[in-house]
C-alpha cells in the first residue's frame, strides 16, 4: 500500500519500514531487552490491582478465545483486547519506564500492542525487539516536538502513546512496508487521547489511557495492513495534532536522529513506586537521610522543583494509595522514615501512619523558576531540611536515579524484576522467565509460554 510522499509522515514511516527489517546495532537490541524486562517488573505487579482486575471482569466473555497471553491472569485474548488490558496493567502501581524529554511512558501502550501481535502472528523475539525499538524511536520523537505544552493538558502516554503502539505493530504486520507504517500511525493520531484531569484525583483512569493507546495502536495498524488508510499530514497539518495539542510544535524533533541516534538506549528506569515528578526531590531526601538526618530530628523539608511537579505531585494531604503516589509531601516523609518507597509505601498502614503524617505537615513544596526552564529535558529538586538543634541541611538532585545521566545497572533491573515479579509468579518462574527475557532475540516468542501463570 502507498503513501503519501514528501511530507513528515512519510519520512517517518520510511524509516520505521526499514528498521523493522534490518540487523540492529547490538547496543540497541540490549537496552531493547532492558525495556522489555523493566516492562514485566511494572506489569505483573499491576495484574492484582484495579483497573487490570476490572477489566478482566469486564471482558470475560472475551477471554480465552485468541492468542495474545493476558500474563499474570493465566489466559488470551484478541490482540486489541490484550493490548488494552496489559497496557492498563502495565502503568498501574507507576514502576514504568519513561524518555523525558517527551514526559512520557513509553513502554506501556508500545509494549503491550507489540506483544500482543507479536504472540498472535506466531513471531520471533527478535522479530518483537526490532518492532519496539521502532515504536520507541518514533513515538519519543513526536512527543519531544509537541513538548513541553502539550503536557499542560493531556497525558502523553495516552496521546503520543497511540503512535508508538501503532508503528510497533505496523512493523509487525508488514515488515518492510511503508505504507502500512504510515497509514498505521496516522489513523492512530486521530484517537490519541488522554486529559491530565484524569489523574488528579482518585480515578483509575490514568492507566486506562496506556492500555487505550495500546488497544488503538493495534486496531489501527491491522487495518492499516487490510488496506485502511489515514490522514498523511495528521502531525502537522492546520487542524491535526500539533496545531490542536500544542503551542508552536517544532517537527523538526520529530526527525532529528531517527535511525541513528536511538532514543531506546537514554530510557529512565523507575527506582521509586510513584509519580516520576517525585523522584528528584525523593533522591535528595534520601541522601541527607544518608548523611545521617534523621526524620525525629526534623523542624521543617522544603522541596524545590519545576512547576510540572507541583502541579501533577503536589498533593498536601493524600486520603488513597492513588493520591499519595502523587504527593511530594507524602512520598519525601516516607522515604525520611522508611529509606525507600517501593510498593508497600502505599498500604493501608503505611497511609494511616501517624509518624508518617506527622512528618508530613513538616514539608513544603514550592516552585523553582530555573529548574521549571530545564523541564522536561531535566527533572530536578533541591531539598532543604531544617533540624531542631538549629542545622541546616540541603542536598540538590540533578538528575534522579535511573535517569539516562545516572542509569540503573542491568543487575539493578534485575533486581526490581525479581522483587516485584516474584510475589505474583513465585521464585522459580520468575528466574526462568528472566533468563528467557535475557535470550529474547534467540527465542520465539510463544517460548516466553506467558499465558500459563
Amino acid at each position: 500500500m502507498s503513501f503519501p510522499a514528501g511530507g513528515l509522515l512519510a519520512r517517518i514511516a520510511a524509516y520505521g519500514a526499514r528498521d523493522a527489517v534490518r540487523e540492529l546495532p547490538p547496543e540497541v537490541v540490549h537496552h531493547a531487552k532492558r525495556v522489555v524486562v523493566d516492562w514485566f517488573s511494572a506489569l505483573y505487579p499491576g495484574t492484582r490491582v484495579s483497573p487490570a482486575v476490572n477489566l478482566v471482569r469486564a471482558h470475560a466473555r472475551e477471554l480465552g478465545a485468541g492468542r495474545s497471553s493476558l500474563p499474570g491472569f493465566a489466559t488470551t485474548a484478541h490482540p486489541a483486547t490484550a493490548a488494552w488490558i496489559n497496557g492498563s496493567a502495565s502503568h498501574s502501581v507507576e514502576f514504568d519506564d519513561i524518555f523525558k524529554d517527551a514526559a512520557y511512558h513509553p513502554g506501556c501502550p508500545v509494549i503491550s500492542a507489540a506483544l500482543a501481535i507479536a504472540e498472535d502472528r506466531a513471531l520471533s523475539g527478535a522479530e518483537l525487539l526490532a518492532a519496539i525499538t521502532v515504536g520507541y524511536e518514533i513515538s519519543t520523537r513526536i512527543g519531544t516536538a509537541v513538548q513541553p505544552s502539550h503536557y499542560r493538558f493531556f497525558h502523553t502516554t495516552g496521546t503520543v502513546g497511540a503512535f508508538g503502539a501503532a508503528a510497533a505493530a505496523a512493523a509487525l504486520l508488514a515488515p518492510g512496508d511503508e505504507g502500512v507504517m504510515g497509514h498505521s500511525i496516522a489513523t492512530a493520531g486521530t484517537f490519541a487521547s488522554g486529559l491530565q484531569q484524569a489523574f488528579r484525583s482518585d480515578a483509575m483512569t490514568k492507566p486506562l489511557h496506556a492500555g487505550h493507546a495500546a488497544s488503538v495502536g493495534v486496531t489501527s495498524a491491522m487495518g492499516a495492513a487490510c488496506g485502511v488508510t489515514g490522514a498523511g499530514d495528521i502531525l502537522e497539518g492546520p487542524a491535526g495534532f500539533g496545531a490542536a495539542m500544542s503551542e508552536g510544535a517544532r517537527w523538526e524533533r520529530a526527525v532529528d536522529g531517527l535511525g541513528e541516534r536511538y532514543n531506546i538506549t537514554r530510557i529512565t528506569q523507575k527506582n521509586h513506586g510513584c509519580c516520576g515528578h517525585a523522584f528528584a526531590a525523593i533522591d535528595a531526601a534520601l541522601e541527607l537521610r544518608a548523611r545521617g538526618t534523621t526524620a525525629d530530628k526534623v523542624e521543617s523539608i522544603c522541596v524545590e522543583s519545576y512547576q510540572a511537579a507541583l502541579d501533577v505531585a503536589g498533593n498536601p494531604d493524600p486520603r488513597s494509595a492513588t493520591e499519595a503516589k502523587f504527593s511530594i509531601p507524602y512520598v519525601v516523609a516516607h522515604a525520611m522514615l522508611h529509606g525507600s518507597v517501593r510498593l508497600d509505601a502505599f498500604e493501608p498502614a503505611r497511609l494511616g501512619d501517624e509518624a508518617i503524617r506527622g512528618l508530613m505537615r513538616r514539608v513544603s513544596v514550592r516552585v523553582d523558576r530555573d529548574m521549571t526552564a530545564r523541564f522536561p529535558g531535566q527533572r530536578a529538586a533541591r531539598v532543604v531540611i531544617a533540624t531542631r538543634d538549629g542545622e541546616r541541611m540541603e542536598h540538590f538532585a540533578p538528575h534522579r536515579k535511573g535517569d539516562p545521566e545516572a542509569p540503573l545497572s542491568d543487575a539493578d533491573i534485575d533486581a526490581k524484576f525479581s522483587e516485584l515479579v516474584g510475589p505474583v509468579l513465585g521464585p522459580a518462574r520468575t528466574r526462568e522467565l528472566l533468563g528467557k527475557l535475557h535470550a529474547l532475540e534467540t527465542l520465539p516468542v510463544a517460548a516466553l509460554e506467558l499465558s500459563r501463570d
